[in-house]
């Protein structure tokens, strides 16, 4: 004799999902209390500033986070130390994040189709394709050095102030496309 379960109403399907997402969020946020060790290794005494989700019509894309030293100057970020890590939620194209981090660098500031090509190159390299739980961290030295960490392993680094400004100004500049994203970055939103 087979024993079947009656199907799950719409009701309790729902709450079931609300419980798993509410547990997946949860584990999230416990692990992120303290920093990656690419960025402790760099970064010793850094803390997390704030967190944001971008999402693409309602999909979530991925969560970011800020990791700044203590006097980080948002206004000045591009002087300042820190690390930027995208926690991915889904697969994406490694060329595809790439290409589309040259457009945004474009909505922050202007720069020769010479440089596009050079740091199209580079986050070629850095960028490698990306599954659900991946990790991409930025590592900012505040004097232009950017090094690019895929979960935990640096596939790339280039010392250029232009790069550097422009590249994490798509999440940290007032000309962002993100502005509710940066605002929850720097702490100022939630």
């Amino acid at each position: 004799m087979r024993h079947t379960r009656p199907p799950l109403s719409r009701r309790q399907a729902i709450g079931t999902l609300a419980a798993l997402t509410l547990t997946q969020t949860q584990a999230m946020t416990a692990t992120t209390t303290s920093a990656p060790p690419e960025t402790s290794a760099v970064l010793p005494k850094s803390q997390l500033l704030g967190r944001a989700t971008l999402r693409f019509f309602g999909l979530q894309v991925y969560e970011a986070r800020l990791w700044t030293a203590s006097g980080f100057d948002p206004n000045r970020y591009d002087q300042s130390p820190f690390a930027l890590e995208l926690a991915y939620a889904r697969k994406l194209d490694g060329p595809a994040i790439a290409e589309r981090s040259i457009a945004e660098m474009r909505r922050v500031g202007d720069f020769s189709e010479a440089q596009a090509r050079t740091w199209q190159a580079l986050m070629n390299q850095a960028f490698p394709s990306v599954v659900a739980n991946d990790r991409l961290t930025g590592v900012h030295d505040g004097k232009g050095g950017v090094r690019f960490f895929f979960n935990g392993k640096e596939t790339a680094a280039i010392q250029d102030k232009d790069y550097a400004r422009l590249f994490f100004g798509i999440w940290l500049s007032p000309k962002t496309s993100a502005p509710g994203l940066r605002l929850s970055l720097l702490g100022l939103q939630d």
